[in-house]
Order: structure tokens, then sequence, then C-alpha cells
């Protein structure tokens, strides 16, 4: 056993011989088996149990028991209790994640108040294999049949490369007592049910079953990785703007060797799910102009392209009073002056210049509204806005964002960027010009605030 547990450990390096190591202690076989085994192997451990006070009287039966192991050991112990229901009721959370998150939450901050390294859990092999069996019913891809990994950032599983019998055999030797809980006994749960029921009966179909899951979990741990590569290979040749928005070539998209995977691993950590992810790629083959949406983000599939955005909040409306220097959200500003017919004129479309004589204050800096009309600079007729950014060849995103000034009667003047409008455009007769300046950073698909 101790043999095992140190070769694991060294192949994965996970416990360092100088540091300080957390075992989270729970009682039961694995944990108390863990526990020994490092001691016995000359790591520096402290112990720590959680009372969740779900079980009555077995809890506090728990909670003494590793006391005194501890103290029989000489091994210092961290204890801690929690109020599971009331804290899975406020956050409306299960009693089983309620008391996961409030373990690993308290776990992390001792770790960080005593300079621990790590965080060692008692999962072994049988774990992993539950865990994949569960993941397969559900459906999960190749992150879920891998198993459990032995290391997720301080979070370490010494135990993975040992079975169940390993750890009751090693105690037994020992002559080391520990405590039952009592809820792993039913099969009410799936997990219970995958370790009662499911598993005994692979062995009796096939002898050796679960070691050889086991191993499969390993070797597509290994596939992983490459998988990895491969997928990070790809992505990094989409157009990204910044970590959070994309845009996709679709032809390129279809021409990988799975598409769906690279679409999956790419806007699943924005929120969207599998099951969106299926739609988004089956509707490449449909009309353009589709949205999706995601908790934190916009996907519009635009002609050729998947564009992803942020989702953000609209921009309110800024009034311009007069002349001068306004900031429209955190990073823009327009600047409204008047000058000379001479020096006005300018050809940089974050520049326009308007017969100052037409226009009427206060002006109004807003975002697009479903039926704005205008005349465009050179048109004798109206049009609406909405075509208008069709014919500029404009996807939903940006026609959302895009920003038009008006006059006092609600008249627009400047599709910002875009088009002045008709009216206001300067003649021969004008004398004054308004010259209006938007101060932008540089960089495409800016998000307005």
């Amino acid at each position: 056993m101790r043999s095992k547990v140190a070769d694991f450990v060294t192949k994965h390096g996970l416990l360092s011989p100088e540091g300080i190591h957390l075992v989270a202690l729970s009682g039961g076989a694995d944990s108390v088996a863990l526990l020994l085994v490092l001691k016995q192997l000359d790591y520096r451990i402290e112990a720590v149990h959680c009372n969740f006070h779900l079980r009555g009287e077995e809890s506090n039966r728990d909670e003494a028991f590793v006391k005194s192991l501890c103290q029989q050991q000489d091994i210092p112990i961290h204890l801690i209790h929690f109020d599971t229901k009331e804290y899975a009721s406020t956050h409306q959370v299960s009693i089983e994640m309620a008391a996961r998150q409030l373990r690993y939450q308290y776990f992390e901050q001792l770790r960080q108040d005593i300079g621990a390294e790590t965080i060692c859990i008692a999962h072994h092999r049988n774990d992993a294999v539950e865990t994949l069996l569960m993941n397969l019913m559900r459906g999960a891809g190749i992150h879920g049949l891998t198993g459990i990994h032995p290391k997720n950032g301080a979070v370490v599983r010494p135990l993975l490369g040992v079975t169940r019998q390993d750890i009751e055999d090693y105690l037994h030797h020992q002559d080391q007592s520990y405590v039952t809980d009592s809820t792993n006994l039913q099969p009410d749960v799936l997990r219970n049910k995958i370790r009662l029921q499911l598993l005994p009966l692979f062995e009796r179909i096939y002898p050796g079953s679960m070691g050889n899951i086991a191993r499969s979990a390993h070797y597509l741990s290994e596939s992983e990785k490459v998988y990895h590569a491969e997928i990070s290979r790809e992505i990094a040749q989409w157009q990204a703007i910044d970590a959070t928005r994309y845009t996709i070539n679709s032809a390129q998209l279809t021409s990988a060797p799975s598409p769906l995977s690279l679409l999956y691993e790419l806007l699943t950590p924005l929120g969207f799910n599998r099951t969106q992810v299926e739609r988004i790629l089956t509707s490449l083959e449909g009309e353009s102009g589709r949205v999706f949406t995601s908790p934190t983000h916009t996907l519009v599939i635009d002609r050729q392209s998947i564009i992803v955005e942020p989702i953000c909040e609209p921009m309110k409306p800024l009034i311009i009073p007069e002349p001068g220097l306004y900031r429209f959200d955190e990073t823009a500003q327009i600047r409204v002056e008047q000058v000379d017919k001479e020096t006005g004129i300018s050809y940089d479309p974050l520049i326009a210049t308007l017969d100052a004589s037409q226009v009427r204050f206060p002006l109004t800096l807003r975002t697009t509204q479903e039926g704005d009309r205008f005349q465009p600079f050179g048109m004798k007729g109206k049009k609406l806005v909405s075509d208008f950014l069709t014919d500029q060849k404009l996807n939903i995103l940006e026609k959302r964002r895009q920003l038009v000034l008006t006059d006092a009667s609600g008249t627009i003047l400047w599709l910002v960027g875009l088009r002045i409008a008709e009216p206001f455009r300067v003649t021969d007769a004008t004398s004054v010009c308004l010259r209006l300046t938007t101060l932008t950073p540089r960089g495409a698909g800016r998000v307005l605030k």
C-alpha cells in the first residue's frame, strides 16, 4: 500500500517533502488510510474535519473518532461545524452541493491561513470508475470520461492508484478501525447504486472489469492531452478580439476534423450549453441572422461568419445641450464645436460636418430604434435606418449598437461613422459649420456600455 501510494505521488508530482499538506479526514476507511499512509511516508500533514450536522448522533460520533485518532497519531487537526441545511436553503442548492461548497471553501481558506501546499482528498480507483460511469450515463464527452484527475489546483488525490480493497486490506493489517457513513450503504442515489449494485454485477459478468475501466480512463486522459493540443491550435487560428469575443469563419470551422468539438470547447466557457452548440452548428446551413444567447454572451450567424460578443448594457441616451466635449461611455467621447467653413470639412468617417444654421439644440446621441428613418446624404427620399445598415453589411450585433445623433425635433443628423443626413449637409450658402468628432479607442467591434 505504502509503495503504491509513494509511486503514484512521485509519478504525478503531488506532494513535496518539505511542505505542509492538509488531509481531509471524515473518519471513513479511505480518509483514515490516507492519513496513516502519508504519515508513514514522512509527509508533514495536518488533518481537517467538517461536521455538517446531517446525520444526527452519527455526525458527532465521527467528530469524536477523528479527534481521538489524531491525538493517538500526534497529528494536528482542524475542526469546523456547518449548518448545511440553512446554507442549502439560502443558496438554493441541494444538500449534497451545499456540503461540497462549504467543504472546499473552508479547505482552501484554511490552506491559505496555515501556508499549506495541498489539500489531500481520499478518492481512490473505485471512486474514479464510479465517476466515469456516472458521466457516461449522463452523456458526457471526453472530459467526463477521464475519471478523477490526480491533481486539480491545490487539491490532490494520492490514493487514485489503489482500490477500495487495497485500503481495507491495509487498515486490517494496521489493526486500525474506522467509522462507516450509514448513508453510503443505501442504494438511494446514483453513485451508491453504481457502487453497491452495478460494479459488483460487472465483476460477476467480467472479472477484472473495474481495473479495465480504470485503464480506459487513463488512456482517455492521455488522449485528452492530444485533443486539447489540437483544439488550442485550431482556435488560435480564429479571429479573437479578446478572450471572450470571436469572429469565426464558418467554412474554416466546418472543414475542421470535428467542428462540433471545436465549437463546444470555444463556446461552453462563454455559457453556451451542448444543445445550443449543436443547434448553432446545424444553423450554419440555414438563414443568416440567427441569434443565440447564453447568460453572458450573444452569438449571431452572419453570412459566412459566427460572431460572439459579451452581452452589454444598452447605452443610455446622451443629451448634448450645447457645443462641448461629452463622454458617452467609459472610454468614448464626442466633441461638438462650431468652426468656419474653410476648416470644417473632413473625410474622416468619425468626423461629421453639418450646416450649423440647420441644427437645433439640444442634440441626443443614442443607439438605433425600431422604425428610425433618415435621408442619407446624396439621396432624395428617406430610408429606414435598418435597411441602410443592412446595405452597409452590418450584422445584427453591429446594428444594435449603431449610434445616431438627433436634433431637438428628433430628426437624425448623423449615423455615427457612416453617413450624415442630406438636409444638414454643408452647401454654398453655409457660413458656419458644426463639426462632430467621435473619439473612440481603435479596434473593431467595441461594445458600448
